[in-house]
């Protein structure tokens, strides 16, 4: 089953700068060949569902190699069986709404 997940990961206890840790995490979601999309207070991921979690899994299992004792995650996420809709479709669809000036 596909899924998009919204993921914030957030270590605790750790540095101020919290860059390190995400670039980690990006590698990670990366090298297993989901589609990421890094935004300002999270990652957007697109995958198998097993293959996103296992991802989010190795990111935990990094950030605390990396020094952080704890951390936070939210996670939002969304599955679809009648159609299959990726995130691109998802932002292309409202962008197609916005440019049309009658829609209200």
């Amino acid at each position: 089953m596909n899924v998009i997940v919204d993921l914030c990961l957030i270590p605790m206890n750790a540095e101020t700068s919290l860059s390190p840790y995400i670039a980690a995490c990006q590698r990670i979601l990366k090298e297993a060949g989901l589609s990421i999309r890094l935004h300002a207070y999270g990652t957007n991921i697109e995958g198998e569902w097993d293959a996103v979690m296992a991802a989010i899994k190795a990111c935990h299992v990094k950030v605390h190699a990396m020094g952080a004792p704890r951390i936070s995650t939210t996670i939002k996420l969304g599955t679809r069986v009648d159609k299959a809709q990726s995130m691109d479709d998802k932002v292309t669809h409202v962008e197609t709404l916005l440019s049309d000036d009658t829609v209200v």
